[in-house]
């Protein structure tokens, strides 16, 4: 007589389990892991700009010129994320629009010395590196790390 229901409870735990699986990716991380491991473009402006004084120095008068700028990127960016009636491609395409129109503006404010750290965090974050405002690797190549030796597994993909 068991026997009968196991496949009716096993159906039961795998919808239960597929429910929650879809609850799970449908709900937004929390805020902080929102902010981690994403580079500044999911920080907020306020975020954002504490990170860019902190790096790069900013006077009162840059962060008052800069602030509105990260605001404007953040709505742009949030609108984009919101409008699923254009491909993913093309939201892509646009988000990177919209952050090199940012960084362009950002740019116009710092001083060459401000620029040049600046564009050092960029590169950080497009590679992914370490602590994204850390300073570069001591010997100022910037270069990727070497390769693992032969014969070990590769880093798992996440």
């Amino acid at each position: 007589m068991q026997i009968k229901h196991l496949p009716l409870i096993l159906g039961g735990m795998l919808t239960l389990g597929l429910a929650g699986a879809a609850v799970a990716q449908d709900s937004p991380p929390p805020q902080d892991q929102t902010q981690r491991g994403r580079g500044m473009g999911r920080m907020d402006p306020d975020a954002q700009l504490q990170h860019l004084t902190q790096q790069l120095d900013l006077t009162t008068d840059q962060q008052s010129q800069i602030k509105p700028l990260l605001v404007d990127r953040q709505q742009k960016l949030q609108a984009l994320r919101e409008d699923q009636s254009t491909s993913q491609d093309d939201r892509r395409a646009k988000a990177q629009s919209i952050m090199q129109e940012s960084r362009s503006k950002i740019e116009a404010v710092l001083t060459d010395q401000q620029k040049q750290k600046f564009a050092a965090m960029q590169d950080r974050m497009r590679r992914g590196g370490p602590g994204q405002g850390a300073p570069p690797p001591p010997d100022g190549s910037g270069s990727a790390p070497p390769p693992p030796p032969s014969g070990s597994a590769p880093p798992p993909q996440l």
